[in-house]
């Protein structure tokens, strides 16, 4: 019995973590000097290669990147990127379109690969944020070309990473209202 009640609790204490990781993970834009380690790099390349993919096809390809010339690039032709100015390290979640499932699902699976990048940061104590790239043709061109992407690989996000240098408290995100059953 006690086994029983071990074995339970165990079960609960990881479930625990997962919901804690996926109800308090913030966007965290501002980073310390510190740098990330590559152990740390490749865990987190490892969470979004075990993300769920249609028909299990793995569609994605990562290029990490520290360079801080290839940031300031990357902030002169994308908005909302200026965070990666103070980010020591970021990952580059592409896909390729001869190895999706079909059209358009290259971008679903991408998407599920940079959540589990984002929930893998956070429960190391990292701080991450998801840049978006798909489906702005015009930031998907210049990725293209500031990483050289051969014609089938696609940019769909980037996520800066650093030690954070700030907290952001958790909002309130559940609505009911949002909630329908059985039909709308």
């Amino acid at each position: 019995m006690l086994k029983i009640v071990t074995g339970l609790l165990i079960l609960i204490n990881i479930t625990m973590e997962a919901l804690d990781a996926i109800f308090n993970r913030r966007s965290i834009r501002q980073y310390t000097s510190e740098q990330i380690a590559d152990e740390q790099i490749e865990i987190l390349l490892k969470a979004g290669m075990y993300a769920p993919s249609a028909v299990n096809k793995q569609p994605w390809e990562f290029i990490v990147f520290r360079n801080q010339d290839t940031m300031r690039r990357i902030v002169e032709v994308h908005p909302n990127a200026s965070m990666l100015l103070k980010a020591n390290t970021a990952i580059l979640i592409c896909w390729d379109e001869q190895r999706q499932h079909d059209i358009g699902y290259g971008p679903v699976d991408c998407a599920a690969a940079t959540q589990n990048i984002l929930l893998a940061a956070h429960s190391m104590g990292l701080g991450a944020v998801w840049v978006g790239i798909y489906p702005r043709q015009p930031r998907m061109e210049a990725i293209k070309s500031i990483f050289r992407l051969p014609d089938h690989i696609r940019g769909f996000s980037i996520v800066a990473l650093g030690h954070p240098a700030e907290k952001r408290s958790k909002p309130e995100r559940f609505d009911k209202q949002k909630i329908h059953l059985e039909t709308w």
